[in-house]
């Protein structure tokens, strides 16, 4: 299967782009081509709600989005990998989800896990989180969620090593499609 993994942690190495990388590492190792996009890496202006991508399903703005959509639309498998601030996802990841309106349609029957860090050591902390990447899933034709990796009670860079996420995340990642 293909599986493709938006990391949205503005921090190399931080928590959510080690458990991006466990779950991966997982995937990996029963035989699935995989791919990590680092939006912090990515040129991508926010939507400014324009409409021109209503007829022609292209965005006016020419940055690294058109790319991202073409791997979300092309994936089996995505995982969105977010921290949270201030009991939300990140500004990297609200603008993807965000720029995917052109050919949002497009991103159909794709099983979806989310990966959640937080200082917050309570589960609690990423329910808003959550429900933002769910209503993201409402919108996409036959989305399903299929797991959810919390890496709270994490806060410095490096903390994720020694939390049980740590593990989950590299056996979640083994475990892909088999929910079907």
């Amino acid at each position: 299967m293909k599986v493709l993994a938006i990391c949205a942690s503005p921090r190399k190495g931080g928590n959510s782009d080690v458990l991006c990388d466990q779950f991966l590492k997982g995937a990996i190792e029963e035989g699935n081509e995989v791919k990590k996009i680092n939006l912090a890496d990515m040129n991508i202006s926010p939507c400014v709600a324009c409409y021109g991508c209503t007829k022609s399903h292209q965005c006016v703005k020419k940055d690294d989005m058109a790319q991202i959509q073409q791997e979300l639309i092309d994936a089996d498998i995505i995982v969105l990998a977010t921290p949270v601030y201030f009991y939300s996802m990140d500004a990297q990841m609200k603008i993807m989800i965000d720029r995917c309106l052109p050919r949002y349609r497009e991103i159909i029957n794709k099983d979806f896990y989310y990966i959640i860090t937080a200082a917050d050591p309570e589960h609690s902390a990423a329910d808003e989180t959550i429900a933002g990447l769910r209503g993201y899933l409402r919108c996409l034709p036959g989305a399903k969620e299929q797991g959810i990796i919390y890496g709270t009670g994490t806060w410095d860079k490096g903390d994720v090593y020694l939390h049980p996420s740590f593990e989950k995340a590299y056996a979640m990642g083994k475990t892909i499609g088999e929910a079907e």
